[in-house]
């Protein structure tokens, strides 16, 4: 089964560009010139490409609303390459980060590692694994892939909630921001993934804790990296 790839630009060039390239690989592709289009077509798609400076709602504006119904990964295609335009990314929802002008090569690279990934969340390798987590008042059921505070659910994006997964399946173990990387990104650890592991952290915290500067379940161990209390 082809894997449907949104791709959301309001340049038709770059449209045209991604179109021939990924579509060459196999991939069925859907387009759309702005935000609302994007909204309007996420549910069908197993990856979105998102640029950001678009008419009507922008690509920051577009991911908010995509979290509220899908978890397929979005990456961020942007001539917008600033640190804290990346970060403003990261914690709207996006899983990945590209800046204008883009290799090719690196672009279809990224497409293939967060389409594993995907895959892997979904559910499509088989894996026997505990149904349900149960730490504090967390529960986060692998089944269908939804966590609950309290009874009550809580969103999370599909980085989060692996990340989630990840640490609360072995609590007490640290994990340095290398092994976070290397275990959820599936790619070789790089200096610049801390900032990347660390937004999703601090996204986690502030959707998890009362306070997030004094966290409760996902602790800080300084100089080593994190662990699930």
């Amino acid at each position: 089964m082809q894997n449907k790839i949104l791709v959301v630009d309001d340049n038709q060039e770059i449209r045209e560009v991604i179109r021939v390239l990924l579509g060459s690989e196999g991939y069925e592709i859907m387009e759309a010139s702005n935000g609302s289009d994007a909204i309007a077509l996420a549910k069908q798609a197993d990856l979105i490409i998102l640029d950001i400076m678009m008419p009507q709602t922008d690509g920051f504006q577009a991911c908010i609303k995509i979290r509220e119904f899908s978890n397929a990964p979005i990456l961020f295609l942007s001539a917008k390459g600033l640190d804290q335009d990346k970060a403003l990314g990261f914690s709207s929802g996006g899983d990945d980060y590209l800046t204008k002008p883009f290799s090719y090569n690196e672009l279809l690279a990224r497409v293939k590692a967060l389409l594993r990934r995907y895959q892997v969340y979904k559910g499509k390798r088989e894996e026997v694994e505990e149904p349900v987590l149960q730490r504090q008042d967390l529960k986060l059921d692998t089944n269908t892939h939804v966590v609950y505070q309290n009874g009550k659910l809580v969103n999370l994006t599909d980085l989060e909630y692996q990340i989630l997964y990840l640490l609360m399946k072995y609590p007490h173990k640290i994990y340095s921001i290398q092994n976070l990387y290397e275990s959820i990104w599936k790619e070789p650890y790089f200096y610049t993934a801390n900032n990347t592991v660390m937004v999703h952290i601090r996204n986690l915290r502030k959707k998890l804790e009362v306070d997030s500067d004094a966290p409760s379940y996902i602790k800080t161990v300084w100089g080593k990296g994190y662990r699930f209390e």
